[in-house]
């Protein structure tokens, strides 16, 4: 295939706020295409999963290929599902049972704390391993700090967040730069989004359903994004999350444009064979993180 992979890019900042919010740390949508950009900020996660599959939906009905790229995490350190007696492909058995287990309602509203001391009990009865919580939601199977001993065997990060050292594990859920409760409330939505029938056979998951491999169909790809990843200058009077979004779009977009943008969909060439079943079956990657 030659000329760019992707005709729009639509990065998508995304939030654990417990009430519609607008403004920092709230959900923040940034659409760069042909035709232009939009900037968006939903005030709550459901009014952004319905945003985000109206601009896929626009963009398919266009003949357009569509890059989403969402701030969260895909998947868990290898090992979760088989510690939760899970079957089936790891990342699709912890897909469901977050759908299960998670109740976020359209007020924002949500159970994450309880969900998260719930799977630690079963884990291993005790504080770990998700950890970080406010005051109010600590209870004996959920604490504020992190408890190195309660991990379950499993690992404190991913390979991906191994390379990329000032991101922070998926265990942890609240306090600056967490991305835990995120990830508890943005694998349902995605989920969710994905199981539209107008994107059956349209629609694809990196890595899980790609490889570490730049995807050429189909239409929509949705890949974890990173948006600290680029340094990004806020104008004046903007906020913070809307320069990082602004500036990861353009970046994605630039690097499309020059026809750069299947080396990161590839990951790292010093991957073994076996982390690279990790990556795809389970863990999930980072787009960019090399």
């Amino acid at each position: 295939m030659t000329g760019p992979l992707f005709d729009s890019y639509l990065i998508v900042d995304w939030s654990a706020a417990g009430i519609p919010k607008r403004g920092p740390d709230s959900v923040w949508l940034r659409l760069e295409s042909r035709a232009g950009s939009l900037l968006e900020n939903p005030a709550t996660r459901a009014e952004a999963r319905a945003r985000i599959l109206t601009l896929v939906l626009e963009a398919l009905q266009q003949g357009q290929r569509i890059l989403v790229g969402l701030d969260f995490g895909f998947g868990y350190p290898v090992g979760f599902a088989e510690a939760l007696g899970l079957a089936g492909s790891p990342w699709r058995a912890v897909w469901n049972e977050l759908c299960r287990r998670i109740d976020d309602r359209a007020t924002n509203s949500n159970n994450r704390f309880q969900a998260a001391a719930e799977i630690n009990q079963r884990l291993t009865g005790g504080r770990g391993p998700f950890w970080g919580c406010p005051r109010s939601a600590e209870n004996e199977f959920l604490g504020c700090r992190r408890n190195d001993a309660s991990l379950a065997g499993l690992a404190e990060r991913r390979l991906c967040e191994q390379r990329l050292r000032r991101s922070h594990p998926v265990w942890k859920l609240y306090t600056t730069g967490s991305v835990g409760s995120q990830t508890l409330l943005g694998i349902p939505r995605l989920a969710s989004l994905l199981s539209d029938p107008r994107l059956a056979g349209r629609a694809a998951v990196w890595p899980f359903e790609t490889g570490l491999t730049a995807p050429y169909s189909p239409g929509a790809i949705f890949a974890e994004i990173y948006p600290s990843m680029r340094i990004a200058e806020a104008r004046p009077g903007e906020v913070k999350d809307s320069a990082q979004v602004r500036t990861l779009a353009r970046w994605f977009r630039e690097l499309g444009q020059k026809e750069r943008l299947s080396e990161l969909f590839e990951g790292p060439a010093d991957l073994t064979p076996d982390e690279r079943r990790q990556v795809e079956s389970e863990e999930g990657w980072i787009l960019g993180v090399l």
